[in-house]
């Protein structure tokens, strides 16, 4: 098929050999995304380095793959399809990018701790009701409620006047 593949973590232009190279189709199936999916995150800029055989068909490798699994954790994380194309704009660039790129995946990384953390909560006071329901339907009684001690009540927000 294609003999020259960009290596995206060599600097921009350089050419390695790599091994297998796959077609659209192949690149679908092994990856469980449709034709069209895998078309879009390449419009996106997305995938780079998919290079075009003489039948100007796109070939892709295994980098790609760990292309389109990267695309499908960020995107799980919350990572915007914008952020996602700065990424990919700065890998295509090279090393010279490599501290930006630490920077956009450690300031990525720093808000899905923080929503872990959000739905780690939110889990602790699901699984609370769970709890609550399985006792009573056990019981018969309603239980007493517990509220949780990281819960205050919130202060009465005060309307505001219009002054005249």
């Amino acid at each position: 098929m294609c003999n020259g593949i960009m290596n995206l973590s060599s600097p921009v232009g350089a050419q390695t050999s790599i091994s297998e190279s796959f077609h659209i189709g192949t690149l679908a199936a092994r990856t469980g995304r449709s034709i069209h999916a895998i078309r879009w995150y390449e419009a996106q800029g997305l995938i780079p380095g998919v290079v075009r055989d003489n039948g100007r068909r796109r070939v892709y490798n295994e980098l790609h793959l760990g292309w389109l699994d990267l695309i499908d954790r960020l995107r799980r994380t919350g990572m915007s399809i914008a952020q996602m194309r700065e990424y990919a704009a700065l890998v295509k660039q090279g090393h010279r990018t490599l501290r930006k790129r630490h920077k956009l995946l450690s300031a990525h990384r720093a808000r899905v701790k923080e929503k872990i953390t959000e739905w780690t909560q939110a889990l602790k006071l699901v699984d609370r009701k769970i709890d609550f329901y399985g006792e009573w339907l056990t019981t018969g009684r309603r239980p007493a409620m517990l509220l949780p001690q990281n819960l205050r009540k919130r202060p009465q927000l005060r309307r505001r006047r219009k002054l005249r």
